[in-house]
């Protein structure tokens, strides 16, 4: 069993579990940073902006998934993580934070192109 002071190989962690959702894995650029003294580990993640939405999966699935492994490892190590995901080629600052602490605020990006694809349920209209 590994001591408390080892960190985990976050980054290897972290490309194995988003790598699959990639079309074009050599994309994923992963820094992360480790602060020994407040046992915290930032992980900053960027990859194609073409991509969002396979990483993040219907309703963030995928990304709270893959939140929860990193903190699974990181709390064996006795660590906080936090995740950031930046869009490596859009043109607006796409960044989302993930905190362990604001659970409610993850929503998956919307598209409008998607929004009406999703089925309605059918409406039968009323005999007179």
């Amino acid at each position: 069993m590994k001591s408390p002071a080892t960190s985990p190989n976050y980054v290897g962690l972290v490309k194995f579990l988003v790598q699959p959702f990639l079309e074009s894995p050599e994309s994923l650029s992963v820094d992360c940073e480790v602060s020994q003294t407040l046992k915290r580990v930032w992980i900053r993640i960027a990859f194609d902006s073409t991509d969002k939405g396979k990483v993040f999966g219907r309703w963030g699935r995928n990304i709270q998934a893959i939140r929860t492994v990193i903190a699974a490892a990181a709390e064996l190590a006795g660590q906080s993580v936090y995740l950031d995901i930046y869009g490596s080629s859009s043109q607006s600052r796409d960044s989302m934070s993930f905190d362990e602490d604001q659970e409610e605020g993850i929503l998956p990006p919307k598209s409008k192109e998607r929004e009406s694809n999703i089925p309605r349920p059918v409406v039968k209209p009323r005999l007179r």
